[in-house]
């Protein structure tokens, strides 16, 4: 077989290992119309995701599900810190302790994430978030369009946001 050949169908596997590993990841996670989410940010301001999709102006909304104290969510920070500074999103702390612990850590760190302290595990329960980082983009109707599990790109997660911009 002819080297290019071989590489193209090299690429094509492992594109296809990557898709089915994200499927995997992704099964069970809410489709479709968003579960509720609201509380109140470490800001102390309330939040709440229909309220958060209709300010928005029908640009899709990027929902993080992460904690302080997994590897994963802080190797992806930054990403979500690029993201932050121009798209709508509600971060949510999965059982990272109390909002002092958690507003420390993001202050320690300057993340500038609207974050909502899901110290129980209720909110993360009701959207059937067993792992983070777990990512949702919900599109301007509130339905949830895109799910991501595990370290998501920067360009990754913008890809997909384009796409719903462009195409819903």
């Amino acid at each position: 077989m002819k080297t290019w050949k071989k590489y193209l169908l090299d690429a094509f596997v492992i594109a296809g290992i990557v898709f089915g590993v994200q499927l995997w990841q992704a099964r069970g996670l809410p489709e479709g119309p968003a579960p509720a989410l609201s509380g109140t940010l470490l800001d102390g301001h309330p939040a709440d995701l229909a309220a958060t999709v209709a300010a928005a102006g029908g640009k899709p909304v990027l929902i993080a599900f992460w904690a302080t104290w997994c590897g994963v969510c802080k190797a992806e920070a930054g990403n979500l810190d690029h993201l932050a500074d121009d798209v709508p999103m509600l971060a949510v702390a999965m059982q990272s302790g109390e909002d002092g612990e958690v507003r420390r850590y993001l202050s320690q760190r300057e993340h500038r994430w609207p974050t909502i302290n899901d110290a129980d595990g209720t909110l993360a329960a009701r959207w059937k978030v067993v792992g983070v980082p777990t990512h949702f983009i919900v599109d301007g109707r509130g339905n949830v369009r895109f799910r991501v599990v595990g370290y998501a790109t920067e360009w990754g997660l913008r890809a997909r946001l384009w796409w719903l911009r462009t195409f819903s």
